[in-house]
C-alpha cells in the first residue's frame, strides 16, 4: 500500500487533491488516482483555473464552439467551462461518495472571491452555483470572512454542502463550527434530512509559517539578547503547525458536545477540518512536513499534485495530529511573549488570502477574455494605444489602481464613490439599456413597418444635444435606406434653419420624431407647437398620425403627445442621461424609422458591452483603457481630445464632442473635445493633445494615416480604433460612454451632472420670458458699431479689451492675444448651420491653429449649448471664445407664443454669452446686422486670420 492510501486505510484521513483540469479529467488521470491513491476528493480555486484555463489550449475547442453560436459574456464563458469540469470530476468521483455514504468524493467550486465582503451576494452565488453544476458530490467554497459566516449558516441550513475556505485562525475556526451546527440545527427543527450534509473547514497551514517566519526574522534581526534570539530561531516552521493541533482540539471539543449530539442522532456528519496550503513553499523544510505533521482521524488533506507525488514517494504515515499537545501549546505561549498575536496574523492572511484569489481571478478572467477577443476577430473593434513612457506609466497606475479596487465592478454595481459619492448611481441606466433594448427588437422592427407602410419620405427629429446627436450620427453614417423615409435632424432655433428644414420636406408626407427626455426643454416644444400647425394645416385632424414622440415617462411631453393625438409614444429610462442615450430608445426609434436592423445594431454593440462588462479586468478592457488613457493624459496637461474620423463616419465626432464634453468639464476640470479639425503636420500642434482616431478599414483616407503615423512619431498620445465597416460603428458609442465614465473617475467629478448647462437653460427661459412679457428682448450698447456689425463684452471682458472700440480687427488681435500656452479657442456662432457658413469659419479657425498652435472649437449656436457648452463654462479656464450672432432675415412665428423663432435664438445666445461672463471666462461677441450675413462673416474671419498672422 502506498503511504496515500494508507492515509485514509490506517488513519482515516481522506486525501483530497487541490487542483483540477480539463485534460487531466479526460485522459483518465484523476481517475487513476482515485483507483491507485484512494484520492477521495478535489478542491479549486481561481488560481487553479486561472493555470489551467489560461495558460493552455485545452479549453480552446469548447470556448471556439461557445463564440461561433452567439457572443457570450466573458463571465458565462468561464463558468461554462469550469462548471463542466467540476461536473466531469464530480462524475468520477461519483463512486466514492456513494460508498462513503455521502462523507467524500466531493468536488469543491468557489464562489467568486469578489464577493468575500458581501453576505447576500455570496449567498445568492452560492445558491446559483448549486443549482448550475447539479451533482449532489459538490461542495461550494465560501470564505471564512465575517461577512462569509452567516452565510455558511444559511447555506448548511438550505442543505448545500460548504466547504469553508481561507481559515487561519482558531478562534474563527469555531465560529465556522458552530455556524455549521446552527445551519444544520435550524435544517433539523424545519423536518429536513440532515445526514446528507457534509462540510469541511480548509484550515491553511504553510501561509502562517511564511508569515510568522518573517515577523520573526524581524524581530531577531532587532534582538539583543542572544538567549531572545534562540527563542525566537526556536519557534520558526512550527506555529502553523502547532495552531492546527490546537484547532483539531476544539474540532474534538466541539464535536463532544451535546449539541452535536443530538444531531449525530439523525445522522448528521460532523464538520471535518481540512488541512489546506500543504505544499512547502520554505525549500528548507521538508516537502511533506505539512503532511507528515497532521494526519489524524475525520480529518482531509488536499495536496497540490507536487505535494502528492512527494509524499507518495517518501511520506511517512503515523498518527501525528496529537503529538504533543503541550509542546504545541508551549509554541503559541512563545509566539505571544514574542510580541505576535496569531489572531492579527490570521486577519492579514485572510485578507491576503482574499486578494490573491482576487488577483489570480483577475489573471484568469482576463485570459479568458483576451481568447475572447481572439475568436471574435473583426467582429470586435480594435483598439491600440501609443503613449509616451510617462503616459504610459502614469495610464498603467490608473489601469492597476482600477483592478486592485475593483472599480470596473464596482462601476457596474452602481457604486457613486467610483466618483464623488453623489447621485451618480442614479444615472447608470445605459449601462445595461443594450439588452435591455434587444428585449425589444421586435417592437422597434414593428414600428419599422409601420413607418415603411404609410409612405413616409422623410422623417424629422425634432431634438437637442443628445437626443439629436446620436440620430444624426446615424442618418449621416448609414443614409437613406430603400422604402424607407430620408431622416433628418432639426437641432436649431435659428428660423432660417426651421424653414429650410421645412422647405425640404412635404409635409404631408413626413413623420416628425420629437424627442425630449424631460418633456420641458424649450427647443423641442417650440419646434413640436411649430410643425403641429404646419401639419395641422396640411392635413387636419389626421395630423397627430405625422408625429410620434420620445421622452420619460410622467413628462410633460407624454402629456402633450397623448393630448394631441401622437401616433405612437415609446419611453425612454429615466436613469439614462441625454448623452447616454444613443442606444436607448432616443437613438433607436430614429434608426427603426430610417429602415436600420435594430436588433442588428443592438447586437454589435453587445459585443463591445460585454468586452467591457463586470467580468473584464481593466488590462483587458477597452473601456477602461481608453478613459485612463484619457484621464492620465489629461492630468498630465493632454486635455484636449482630437477626435480624427474617416470620412464615413465622421460625424461620430459631434456626438463625441458632446458626451465628453458635457460629462467631464465642470468644477474647472475637464476634457476639452476637439471635433472637426483635420489632422495637421506636428508643427501646428502644442503638447496638449490626446488624438482619438476612428479608422474605417475599408475606407481609410491614406492621408489621415500619414498624418497620424506623423504624430505619433513626434511623441503624441493616440488611441486608434478600427472598424471593419459602418455596421460596427454601435460599439464605439458604447466604448466612449464607458471610457468617458472612466476619465471622470479619475479627473474626481461627476460626469452625469451638467450644471452649467443647466445655468444657460435657465438664462434663456428668464430672458425669454421677460421678452414675451415686454415684446422684446433688452437694449444693448456696443463697444463699437458700424454698419455690418455691433461688438459686445460684459464689464470685466470690456475693460480687459479697451481696443474693441477701435473696431473689429483691433478687438480680434487683442482678444487672440490674450492666449496663452495650452489653450484653445472657440467660434460659437449662433448663425445658420449650412455648408458654406462652416467653410468661412473652418479656414479661420484652422489659420487660428496653425499660428499659434492652439486647440480650435467650431462650434454652431444654439446646439453646442446642451454640448461643450458645459466644459466651456464650468471646465478650466483655458478657453477664448468669439460669440458670433446675427439678425435673422426674416423672423418665424411660433403658434401660441407672442415672439418668433428669432427671439429665442437671440436669448439663447445672450444667455449663454451671460454665464460665460458669470465664470470669468475670456469672451468677445460679435453681432451681424441683417443682410449683413455673407459679409459680415467673411470680415470676421478675415478679422481672425489678421490677428494671428
Amino acid at each position: 500500500m502506498n503511504a496515500l492510501k494508507a492515509l485514509h486505510d490506517r488513519q482515516d484521513q481522506a486525501v483530497w487533491l487541490d487542483f483540477v483540469a480539463r485534460g487531466f479529467i479526460e485522459k483518465g488521470e484523476l481517475k487513476t488516482l482515485v483507483e491507485e491513491d484512494g484520492l477521495r476528493g478535489v478542491t479549486s480555486n481561481p488560481s487553479i483555473f486561472e493555470k489551467a484555463i489560461g495558460h493552455s489550449d485545452e479549453y480552446d475547442a469548447s470556448l471556439k464552439a461557445m463564440q461561433d453560436g452567439d457572443d457570450h459574456r466573458v463571465i458565462d464563458i468561464y463558468e461554462s467551462l469550469a462548471i463542466a469540469d467540476i461536473q466531469a470530476a464530480a462524475d468520477v468521483l461519483r463512486p466514492v461518495y456513494e460508498a462513503s455514504d455521502g462523507a467524500d468524493g466531493y468536488v469543491s467550486l468557489e464562489v467568486s472571491p469578489y464577493l468575500a465582503l458581501d453576505t447576500q451576494a455570496t449567498l445568492d452565488e452560492a445558491r446559483r452555483l448549486h443549482k448550475a453544476v447539479s451533482r449532489d458530490n459538490l461542495m461550494v467554497k465560501v470564505p471564512a470572512t465575517p461577512e462569509g459566516i452567516p452565510a455558511i449558516r444559511q447555506l448548511t441550513a438550505e442543505g448545500i454542502s460548504i466547504n469553508v475556505t481561507l481559515l487561519f485562525s482558531q478562534e474563527a475556526y469555531e465560529a465556522v463550527a458552530r455556524a455549521f451546527i446552527d445551519g444544520l440545527e435550524e435544517r433539523a427543527r424545519a423536518g429536513h434530512d440532515v445526514s446528507r450534509i457534509a462540510s469541511v473547514a480548509s484550515f491553511f497551514i504553510s501561509r502562517i509559517d511564511t508569515l510568522v517566519d518573517k515577523l520573526l526574522d524581524d524581530k531577531i534581526a532587532a534582538a539583543n539578547d542572544p538567549d531572545e534570539t534562540i527563542a525566537l530561531g526556536s519557534l520558526k516552521g512550527k506555529v502553523a503547525i502547532a495552531n492546527a493541533k490546537l484547532a483539531y482540539q476544539r474540532y474534538k471539543r466541539i464535536f463532544a458536545e451535546a449539541q452535536w449530539q443530538a444531531l449525530a442522532e439523525k445522522g448528521a456528519k460532523a464538520q471535518r477540518l481540512l488541512w489546506a496550503s500543504t505544499g512547502t513553499k520554505n525549500k528548507a523544510y521538508s516537502d511533506v512536513l505539512y503532511v507528515e505533521e497532521l494526519i489524524g482521524p475525520n480529518t482531509v488533506n488536499t495536496m497540490p499534485p507536487v505535494t502528492m507525488a512527494a509524499f507518495r514517494d517518501h511520506g511517512e504515515v503515523r498518527a501525528t495530529i496529537e503529538e504533543d499537545v503541550p509542546g504545541a501549546e508551549a509554541v503559541m505561549a512563545g509566539l505571544a511573549r514574542a510580541g505576535i498575536d496569531i489572531e492579527a496574523v490570521a486577519e492579514q492572511l485572510v485578507k491576503e488570502g482574499v486578494q490573491l484569489f482576487i488577483d489570480a481571478a483577475d489573471n484568469l478572467l482576463g485570459a479568458v477574455a483576451g481568447k475572447r477577443a481572439a475568436l471574435l476577430g473583426a467582429r470586435l473593434n480594435p483598439q491600440a494605444l501609443a503613449q509616451c513612457d510617462i503616459l504610459s506609466a502614469e495610464s498603467a497606475k490608473a489601469v492597476e489602481a482600477w483592478r486592485a479596487s475593483g472599480a470596473i465592478r464596482r462601476l457596474w454595481a452602481r457604486d457613486a464613490t467610483v466618483w464623488t459619492g453623489a447621485d451618480e448611481a442614479n444615472w447608470l441606466g445605459w449601462l445595461h439599456i443594450v439588452e435591455e433594448e434587444l428585449e425589444k427588437a421586435a417592437d422597434y422592427a414593428a414600428f419599422a413597418d409601420w413607418v415603411k407602410g404609410q409612405g413616409f419620405t422623410h422623417a424629422v427629429v425634432l431634438g437637442m444635444g443628445g437626443s439629436s446627436l446620436g440620430p444624426e450620427v446615424l442618418s449621416l453614417t448609414y443614409g437613406q435606406r430603400e422604402g424607407f423615409p430620408a431622416l433628418r435632424i432639426l437641432d436649431s432655433t435659428h428660423p432660417d434653419e426651421v424653414r429650410a428644414v421645412e422647405a425640404g420636406i412635404d409635409l404631408a408626407r413626413t413623420l416628425f420624431i420629437v424627442s425630449s427626455k424631460s418633456g420641458s426643454t424649450l427647443e423641442p416644444n417650440v419646434f413640436r407647437d411649430y410643425f403641429y400647425d404646419r401639419v395641422k394645416q396640411t392635413v387636419g385632424d389626421r395630423v397627430g398620425d405625422h408625429f410620434v414622440a420620445v421622452t420619460d415617462p410622467g413628462s410633460d411631453m407624454e402629456k402633450a403627445a397623448k393630448s394631441q393625438n401622437f401616433a405612437k409614444i415609446f419611453y425612454g429610462v429615466k436613469q439614462i442621461g441625454g448623452r447616454y442615450s444613443v442606444l436607448s430608445a432616443f437613438g433607436l426609434v430614429p434608426a427603426a424609422a430610417m429602415g436600420l436592423d435594430v436588433e442588428d445594431l443592438l447586437s454589435r454593440a453587445r459585443i463591445m458591452v460585454r468586452s467591457c462588462g463586470p467580468a473584464v479586468p481593466p488590462h483587458n478592457n477597452p473601456g477602461v483603457l481608453l478613459g485612463t488613457a484619457m484621464g492620465a493624459a489629461a492630468l498630465k496637461g493632454r486635455d484636449k481630445v482630437t477626435v480624427i474620423a474617416s470620412p464615413g463616419i465622421a460625424s461620430f465626432g459631434a456626438w463625441a464632442e458632446q458626451l465628453i464634453a458635457e460629462s467631464t468639464g465642470k468644477v474647472g476640470k475637464g476634457l476639452i473635445p476637439v471635433d472637426g479639425e483635420p489632422a495637421g503636420v506636428p508643427a501646428v500642434y502644442g503638447h496638449d493633445r490626446f488624438f482619438l482616431y476612428l479608422r474605417l478599414d475599408n475606407q481609410a483616407d491614406p492621408a489621415q494615416d500619414a498624418a497620424l503615423s506623423a504624430l505619433e512619431k513626434d511623441g503624441h498620445p493616440i488611441a486608434r480604433i478600427g472598424l471593419d465597416g459602418v455596421e460596427q460603428l454601435p460599439q464605439e458609442f458604447y466604448r466612449l460612454e464607458i471610457a468617458t465614465a472612466v476619465a471622470g473617475a479619475l479627473l474626481e467629478i461627476n460626469p452625469f451632472d451638467q450644471p452649467d448647462v443647466e445655468a444657460s437653460k435657465i438664462e434663456t427661459k428668464k430672458l425669454f420670458a421677460e421678452a414675451e412679457k415686454s415684446g422684446s428682448l433688452p437694449g444693448e450698447t456696443p463697444l463699437y458699431e458700424d454698419e455690418t456689425l455691433a461688438l459686445f463684452a460684459d464689464p470685466a471682458n470690456a475693460e480687459a479689451l479697451p481696443q474693441a472700440r477701435d473696431g473689429l480687427d483691433a478687438a480680434l488681435k487683442a482678444h487672440l492675444g490674450r492666449l496663452r500656452q495650452d489653450d484653445y479657442v472657440a467660434l460659437l456662432a449662433y448663425i445658420p448651420r449650412n455648408e458654406a457658413n462652416h467653410a468661412v469659419l473652418q479656414e479661420a479657425r484652422l489659420a487660428v491653429r496653425d499660428a499659434r498652435k492652439v486647440a480650435t472649437c467650431l462650434e454652431f449656436g444654439p446646439r453646442f449649448l446642451h454640448s461643450t457648452g458645459q466644459a466651456y463654462k464650468g471646465g478650466p479656464d483655458t478657453g477664448v471664445f468669439v460669440q458670433i450672432t446675427g439678425d435673422a432675415a426674416e423672423d418665424l412665428p411660433i403658434p401660441g407664443r407672442s415672439l418668433g423663432f428669432a427671439t429665442v435664438v437671440a436669448a439663447q445666445a445672450r444667455g449663454d454669452f451671460a454665464v460665460l461672463a458669470e465664470r470669468g471666462r475670456r469672451a468677445l461677441r460679435v453681432h451681424l446686422k441683417a443682410g449683413q450675413n455673407e459679409a459680415g462673416l467673411k470680415r470676421i474671419a478675415a478679422a481672425l486670420k489678421a490677428a494671428v498672422g
